[in-house]
């Protein structure tokens, strides 16, 4: 019984240690593993891959422009892996922790070995071993062995070298190495990119991670005043590292930046308060920026001290370690006057309005208040490459069909309103105002109207732009400026033409001047004339119910090419030419109808009254794509400007800048530092008594053609000693 327990021990040992061994042998794979160079270069393959992602496609922009881009499905699909934040996504950093593990093992295995490589003076060798050398060299000399090795030590030591004298049974070895650097060098660029990973995850979102995880802190994705918003969404003044924005208004101040997160922000307290006293800039001839900057008052939270100090870009103040930069600026709550213009029905009467840039102003239109203005942004001074291509799109051309002039003009009337992507002629156009139009369903519009009257094509409009998302290039319908420098004509003819009363007379009008009432028997084509008109007119304001649909669904020069596709194609042409003729005619009386109602005189016939006629009528034609209630002109404001700050604390950027002059040390070390070993084995020369006999030999881990000039002018001083 006793055997057979101490039989099952012995089982059971043997067991274990089998499960030892494997466990030992498991490990020692890892660590192979993850110190190989494969694993190191997959990694940063991985990254590398990465950081192109992170290039193409923008990061952390709103959540909205990407759903804009990417449709729905794609939205969800790069969500979830952390496309929109590839520098700072979980994947990333683990990639980049790994990277700091393979390396750092892969120092640990090496560098031990290279150190004791490099103090080591293989002094080991044999005369034998030595004569196998590729470059050797082998002489007599009359000086006894100790006097010819005490000088072949100083002859190679005047080199560079450092020497060592072994002595060896009846001889000596001059054991001597130049270049032992060229190992360290290998251990400084390893260690430079474990280095720079280590700065680089200091400076990443993983201490804010790191306190989400271990003290509850979430992302805040409420509206609120910052002062009010709850601890567990507030970062302390010991949080190591962050990089956050804060905006100041003019004579505002803030204890505060915001950190972009993937669903919300955090609240980052600052130990000191900023204080914008003035945000200044300034311009190039030209119309560019050529200076932003702020005068700000800082004051220490702590003990009241307070400085006054200037913050430009590139010139960043930097105070208890944590740096504050000049990101940007925005507007800080600007009071704009504003005249609305209707842009629907036949009233013509303005009113004015009123609003704050990031605010909202209720639109009351005729006692309806469907719509809210919400004010987006204002820009004192746009510059804008006015340019022009040389041709006007809007010339009608012989050689193209009606349908596609009507789509070259309206491409070239809805389009960017700086055209020329080959000239540059930038001026600064003067102030706009951005805003967004919502209904009461939640839709919104985007416009951004200019104040000023701007030259486009020898011809001064105003540029109204409207947008449906924010991902779209604005389109500009060009409103043309009349004698006095206003909307005001135009917005008068718009009236009349959605007015039939004024369409009519203006009909009968052009009847009357087209066909005198000096002709004879004339009436009925007189009358048939003014039927074409008021029909041409109907068609162009979209309330003809002839035209193929309901009306008001087409209008302009789109619902006039819809009732020509009637007529028989070899017909089109010559139909086209005589129907905006009559048009062109009948808008010229609609005008002057509209004026007569308003009591102004009839205006003179000219080529300059010609030109805003048509202008006029293609901006009326464009202005069904507009559809807005109203359209909203600038008349004054009062600026607030406001600083957008970058506040960060990095100390991983001295840990890069270590990282990186290790990388050059060590780039440098193994390029241009060639590691070189030269043994000289010396003894009492056998054929000779007092004499001595030497052999030397010389290694480099790189045979290049200086390793064989160098080799070539050491064996000939060396032999100098030679009897």
């Amino acid at each position: 019984m006793s055997t057979s327990n101490n039989e099952i021990k012995v089982d059971e040992i043997t067991t274990a240690g089998i499960q030892l061994k494997t466990s030992r042998r498991w490990l020692a794979d890892a660590v192979e593993l993850l110190s190989s160079m494969r694993f190191a270069i997959s990694l940063l393959t991985i990254i590398a891959i990465a950081s192109v992602i992170g290039t193409v496609l923008k990061q952390n922009e709103p959540m909205p422009n990407y759903v804009n881009q990417f449709g729905p499905f794609w939205f969800e699909v790069f969500g979830k892996l952390g496309l929109y934040a590839v520098y700072s996504s979980w994947w990333f950093l683990l990639i980049m922790t790994f990277l700091v593990i393979s390396t750092s093992l892969c120092i640990a295995r090496n560098a031990p070995k290279m150190i004791k490589d490099v103090r080591s003076w293989r002094e080991n060798v044999r005369e034998q071993s030595l004569r196998n050398f590729h470059h050797k060299a082998e002489w007599t000399s009359a000086t006894a062995p100790a006097e010819l090795a005490r000088q072949l030590a100083e002859r190679i030591a005047a080199k560079g070298y450092k020497t060592k004298l072994v002595a060896k049974d009846k001889a000596t070895l001059i054991s001597a190495k130049q270049g032992a650097a060229n190992k360290w060098g290998y251990i400084f660029a390893h260690s430079a990119i474990v280095i720079i990973c280590i700065g680089g995850l200091l400076d990443s979102d993983l201490p804010i991670r790191a306190q989400q995880w271990l003290y509850g802190k979430t992302p805040f994705n409420g509206n609120g005043i910052i002062a009010q918003i709850p601890e567990e969404h507030r970062l302390g003044l010991g949080n190591p590292t962050f990089r956050g924005n804060t905006l100041i208004p003019e004579g505002s101040a803030s204890s505060t930046a915001i950190i972009p997160q993937k669903d919300g922000v955090m609240i980052q307290d600052l130990p000191f308060t900023i204080q914008l006293k003035k945000f200044i800039i300034d311009f190039y001839s030209t119309g560019m920026p050529k200076l932003f900057a702020s005068e700000v008052v800082i004051r220490d939270n702590a003990d009241g001290h307070t400085f006054a100090a200037t913050i430009k870009v590139n010139q960043p103040l930097i105070y208890k370690g944590i740096a504050v930069y000049q990101s940007s600026f925005e507007d800080g709550g600007s009071k704009l006057k504003l005249t609305a213009y209707p842009m629907a029905g036949a009233g013509e009467a303005s009113f004015p309005v009123s609003g704050e840039v990031n605010g909202t102003t209720p639109l009351v239109n005729n006692g309806n208040t469907d719509y809210t203005i919400e004010w987006s942004g204002f820009r004192p001074f746009n510059v804008e490459n006015m340019a022009q291509s040389g041709d006007d799109l809007r010339t009608v051309t012989k050689a193209k069909s009606l349908n596609q002039r009507l789509s070259e003009d309206l491409s070239s009337h809805l389009g960017n309103a700086a055209k020329s992507a080959n000239k540059k002629d930038l001026r600064n156009v003067g102030p706009s105002v951005q805003y967004k139009l919502r209904d009461k369903t939640g839709q919104a519009r985007e416009f951004s109207n200019y104040m000023q009257s701007i030259k486009v094509d020898d011809a001064y409009v105003f540029l109204a732009g409207v947008r449906d998302t924010p991902d779209e290039p604005f389109r500009y319908l060009r409103i043309p400026a009349d004698d006095e420098d206003t909307v005001q004509e135009w917005m008068r003819m718009r009236a009349a033409l959605l007015n039939p009363e004024l369409r009519q007379a203006a009909a009968h009008r052009y009847a009357q001047r087209a066909i005198p009432e000096s002709r004879e028997g004339i009436a009925t084509l007189r009358v048939q004339l003014e039927q074409s008109a008021m029909r041409g007119l109907s068609l162009f304001a979209g309330n003809d119910k002839q035209a193929g649909g309901q009306a008001g669904e087409l209008a302009g020069y789109l619902a006039i090419s819809k009732f020509l596709e009637q007529v028989p194609p070899q017909e089109q042409e010559k139909a086209a030419d005589i129907f905006m003729k009559i048009l062109n005619g009948s808008m010229w009386d609609l005008w002057q109808v509209a004026r007569e109602k308003d009591g102004l005189k009839e205006l003179s016939a000219d080529e300059k009254h010609a030109r805003f006629l048509q202008l006029a009528t293609n901006a009326l034609s464009d202005a069904s794509f507009y559809n807005a209630p109203v359209y909203l002109q600038m008349t004054g404001f009062d600026e607030i400007k406001a600083s957008v700050f970058q506040v960060t604390r990095s100390p991983g950027k001295k840990v890069v800048y270590l990282g990186c002059l290790l990388l050059v040390l060590g780039v440098f070390s193994m390029l241009y530092v060639r590691e070189r070993r030269l043994w000289v084995w010396i003894r009492p020369d056998q054929n000779a008594a007092g004499q001595s006999h030497a052999l030397m030999a010389m290694s480099s881990q790189r045979k290049t053609l200086d390793f064989e000039k160098e080799f070539e002018v050491l064996r000939t001083q060396l032999k100098q000693s030679e009897a």
